[in-house]
């Protein structure tokens, strides 16, 4: 790993793996390739931005032309690629541009590569970040293995789904040595507002409504972002080219205890409402949304037993670790809410986002 290219490192996700990358590996070149949609945002690497292993392009994974001239002009010997279009609620009211990006902008990258690299694939990697949700959904019992069939319920499940499988016949066909994960959800510093956590945190520290889709049962495994970042890390340096690693937090939990669970910390760190009422008075059951999956759970022993990697994070003191940061971070909380974050592209390049 010496030239990377992270694709999405501006997201939530991608800004967390950039910078543990550069904090890990002194003597990598990395290159952050981001479109700037809504959930990117260029101050979550405020404090690397200067530092010469680092280059920020503005541009989409969809452009053949630029992607091939970045593996060209910085010898690209790495991909890690996080650029999605990732939220379900999203999909369903506008799924073209999940097929757009998900499925063309993965295939763009997979061509550029396999040109650039042209059968001399010694020291290459690409690693295609996916999700747990391309396997459906679990009943009561059981989990998803890196064996389970795809039975994707959303159009962003379907668009991962579809990429997953570009991503595996690139390596069956063409011999290209692909990687792939898929990870259960993710929470922590830097998240959009629009995702359940910081949804929650953001509104509860506010007064607001906190909507909870139908009876708010619905069970998610959960990961701390920074056991993500070197998750995938130890797939970079130690997995088998072609295989898929699933990777999870042991941390099944109903999206109602989530809910809860935010809203008692809250009323410990800040006090109660002005009414002195709880937050869990917020708490507002909503219409469910069409295609909700009812449980998702990973068996990560593939990536434990091989690689040795497990999450390091318990949900107790992730969850902690996460409102903390968003309560000493109110500044970066308000200009995503606002859209003014969107301004510090342009301030900083002179350029409309």
């Amino acid at each position: 790993m010496k030239n990377v290219l992270v694709t999405g490192g501006c997201g939530f996700i991608g800004s967390n793996f950039v910078q543990f990358v550069l904090s890990q590996l002194k003597d990598c070149r990395l290159v952050n390739l981001d479109k700037l949609t809504y959930a990117g945002n260029l101050k979550n690497l405020v404090e690397i931005e200067d530092d010469p292993c680092y280059r920020f392009v503005q541009g989409d994974i969809c452009d053949a032309d630029l992607v091939n001239q970045l593996f060209a002009d910085e010898q690209i010997d790495t991909v890690v690629h996080f650029a999605a279009e990732s939220h379900v609620d999203r999909s369903i009211s506008g799924p073209a541009a999940f097929i757009q990006t998900n499925i063309g902008g993965t295939f763009t990258l997979l061509e550029a590569a396999r040109n650039a690299w042209n059968g001399s694939f010694e020291g290459k990697r690409f690693l295609h970040v996916s999700t747990d949700e391309v396997y459906g959904s679990l009943g009561d019992t059981g989990l998803f293995t890196e064996t389970t069939a795809y039975d994707p319920r959303s159009p962003y499940s379907a668009s991962k789904a579809s990429s997953d499988h570009l991503v595996s016949a690139y390596y069956h066909t063409y011999g290209l040595p692909t990687l792939m994960t898929n990870c259960s959800n993710n929470y922590g510093p830097y998240h959009f507002p629009e995702k359940l956590i910081p949804l929650i945190i953001n509104n509860a520290l506010n007064g607001k409504d906190l909507p909870v889709y139908g009876d708010g049962k619905n069970v998610r495994d959960w990961l701390y972002v920074k056991d993500h970042c070197a998750a995938i890390l130890a797939v970079l340096q130690k997995g088998e080219v072609g295989q898929t690693y699933n990777v999870g937090g042991n941390n099944e939990k109903q999206n109602i205890e989530i809910v809860q669970s935010i809203c008692d910390i809250l009323d410990q760190k800040v006090g109660l409402l002005p009414s002195g009422e709880s937050r869990r008075s917020l708490i507002k059951f909503v219409t469910d949304r069409p295609g909700h999956d009812r449980r998702y759970a990973i068996d990560a022993s593939k990536i434990k037993n091989q690689l040795g990697w497990e999450p390091s994070v318990t949900f107790e003191e992730g969850i902690l670790m996460t409102v903390d940061w968003y309560l000493a971070n109110p500044e970066w909380v308000a200009s995503v809410v606002d859209g003014s974050y969107r301004e510090y592209y342009q301030q900083q390049y002179g350029e409309e986002v």
